[in-house]
Parts: structure tokens; sequence; C-alpha cells
């Protein structure tokens, strides 16, 4: 259950273009057709699948406070490579940028060229860090969490420029106000999705609210027969 609420989680409530409006410039740049936006939101699935993971690997067992001293022995203990933590989750986000560069390139060539410079962007996409690093802030206990986590927000991520692209798409044959062609109206639909997409954010409560419920009214309970058990007592002591 765990899992499948995290990956809900960062499909829809925690979506990184709607929710917290990061990868904003490639969402808008190359957003125009479908299949670019299908292109480009597989590469950013397939990079966030991976490196969220691996970078999870690295906080834990080598930037973390003491995490050297996990497996390197205990005079280890004392290092703190935090500090370097951007560093190391940009190399690792590099790293699968160029190898999804080289494949897209050698398998879908045409693919390659209409995603043109933004497909090596992807490397400073602020989305791809941005996973890894919602992935450190907030502490997620395993790499099988951490793994839904970078494959949800991916597929959270390319729903968002899939949909943009399709709205896009169809407002070029409609009677949109000079003023707000282009990037104008791309943005207004934008916040209009954002809105829509903050109505899943009771998703996953209404569980979590009936627990509380049947806790509070269990502990109503317990304390009505302690009360009980002592109002009794005391009638003993009395007689």
């Amino acid at each position: 259950m765990e899992y499948i609420e995290l990956f809900f989680k960062s499909i829809f409530i925690d979506n990184m273009v709607f929710a917290t409006f990061l990868g904003m410039c490639s969402y808008l740049a190359v957003s125009k057709k479908v299949s670019t936006a299908v292109g480009l939101g597989a590469a950013v699935i397939f990079v966030l699948f991976v490196t969220v993971p691996v970078n999870w690997l690295l906080d834990q067992y080598i930037l973390q406070p003491g995490a050297l001293g996990k497996w390197l022995g205990e005079e280890y203990a004392s290092y703190d490579l935090s500090f370097l933590s951007f560093i190391m989750f940009i190399a690792t986000i590099a790293t699968m940028v160029q190898l999804v560069e080289i494949i897209v390139e050698k398998f879908a060539p045409g693919l390659y060229n209409s995603l043109g410079i933004f497909l090596p962007l992807i490397a400073v996409n602020c989305a791809i860090l941005g996973g890894s690093l919602f992935m450190q802030s907030r502490e997620i206990p395993t790499i099988g969490l951490a793994t839904v986590y970078g494959f949800g927000s991916g597929i959270g991520w390319f729903l968002a420029i899939l949909a943009i692209a399709a709205i896009r798409e169809k407002i070029r044959y409609s009677s949109v106000p000079p003023a707000l062609r282009g990037l104008g109206i791309t943005f207004i639909i934008t916040g209009l999705m954002a809105i829509g997409f903050m109505s899943f954010g009771g998703m996953l409560t209404g569980g979590d609210d009936d627990k509380k419920a049947e806790e509070q009214t269990v502990k109503v309970e317990e304390d009505k027969g302690m009360n009980k058990e002592i109002a009794d007592n005391t009638l003993k002591v009395v007689e």
C-alpha cells in the first residue's frame, strides 16, 4: 500500500510541473507537437527512474553524515560529505542523459533532430535534479520507494507535457485573442491545469481521516471504561 500511495502522490499530488513548477523551460519549449512531447517525456521518465534510486544509494552510503562508517569502518564515521550532494547528483544525472542521447540518436534520429538542444539540456532540467533532492529531503527509507518515487515523478511530468502538447495542437485552430497567442495562452492553460491537479490533494487522505476517527473512538471508549472502573473501585472503598 505504501508503494501505491507514493506512486499516485508523485504523479498527481506532487506533480513536478503543476505542484512545484519544475522543468518549465522544456515543458513550454517542446510541447508544440504531441510526438515530440512523447519522446521527451519518455526520456525524462527513464532518467528519473534510474537517477533517483542511484542517488539514493549515493546519499545513504556516501553523502550522509557517518555513512562511510557503515561499510568502511568506524574510523570513517566522523566524515561528512553532504556538501557534495549537488555535484554527485548532477554527475549521475549527466551520465544518464548522455546514455539517453546516444540511444535516441542511434535508434530515433528524427526524434533526436526534433528535440534539438533540449535533449542534452535534460541534464540541467530542474525537474530531474528536484526528484533527487526531494527524495533526499523527504528521507525516503528504502531504495524500492525511491525507485517508485522516481518513476512516478517521471510519469507525472510526462502526463503534464503530453496534455499541454495536445491542447496546444488544438488551439492553433481556435480564435485566441492576439495578445494571448503563444506563451500567453499556454501559461493560462497551465495555471488552470495546476488548479485541476490540486483537486487530487485529498485523494489519498480519506483513509487516514477514517483511521484517526476510529482511533479517537477507541480511545474515548477506553477512557469511559477506565472511568467506570475507577467509579466502581471508589464505591467499594466507600462501602
